[in-house]
């Protein structure tokens, strides 16, 4: 049996009284990074568990052993943050369960898409998430083409070096896109900025620094 189990983005009392039920209950624990999980389960007061990474790196090496564990035991699949699968190695590990006929529940929790396009002021009805978006601008603006096409929000992540970068391309292709960026959700300097690409685009162009994690939206109705 494989769960699922949603972790905080940030504020460390959004997780479920379920997600804290069934990390205790798990014979073992399949983690992004092992050593940020374990102060998770210390922080919940979690008893310790035998913890497996399950990353890029090694994804290949220790899928088989896993598999075997899975069909004989329960292990609960966490990420660093939110929930598992979502632009992490961990779908591979579900789409192998699945294969190989392994029960799989899914423990749903918080998720650093849903929250910034529920606060965004955006269009919900129909969204497009693609995770990081492409470095080299011309891909860039094909996945940006995609979501104006089908009218759909566009959500990505982002990272604090690269935002004013891809805000600047974005300006310049559609200046009038309706552009919401939401750094550090959940956390102490949560902010939500607002505004067309090219005001959004301007108005980080002045910080002197950016930090945080970011997730950027975009729509163009």
């Amino acid at each position: 049996m494989l769960y699922i189990v949603a972790t905080p983005i940030g504020n460390l009392k959004d997780i479920t009284l379920r997600a804290i039920e069934t990390l205790r209950q798990a014979d073992f624990i399949i983690a992004e990074n092992p050593t940020h999980t374990a102060k998770l389960l210390r922080h919940y007061d979690i008893p310790k568990k035998e913890l497996v990474q399950f990353a890029d790196h090694n994804e290949q090496k220790v899928l088989p052993k896993l598999l075997e564990k899975l069909a004989a035991s329960h292990g609960a699949l966490v990420s660093d943050a939110g929930t598992p699968g979502v632009s992490d190695p961990g779908f591979r590990l579900v789409r192998a369960c699945v294969e190989k006929n392994i029960q799989i529940q899914s423990i749903p929790g918080a998720s650093a898409v849903i929250a910034a396009l529920a606060a965004s002021g955006l269009p919900t009805d129909k969204f497009l998430f693609v995770g990081f978006l492409p470095k080299t601008e011309p891909k860039l603006l094909q996945a940006l083409e995609e979501a104006r096409a089908t009218q759909s929000t566009l959500i990505v992540y982002e990272s604090p070096q690269r935002i004013s970068k891809t805000l600047q391309s974005i300006a310049k292709a559609y200046p009038s896109a309706r552009v919401v960026v939401a750094r550090e959700l959940t956390k102490l300097h949560e902010e939500f900025i607002r505004g067309t690409a090219t005001e959004v685009a301007t108005a980080l162009q002045k910080r002197v620094s950016i930090k945080g994690e970011i997730v950027l939206l975009v729509s163009f109705k």
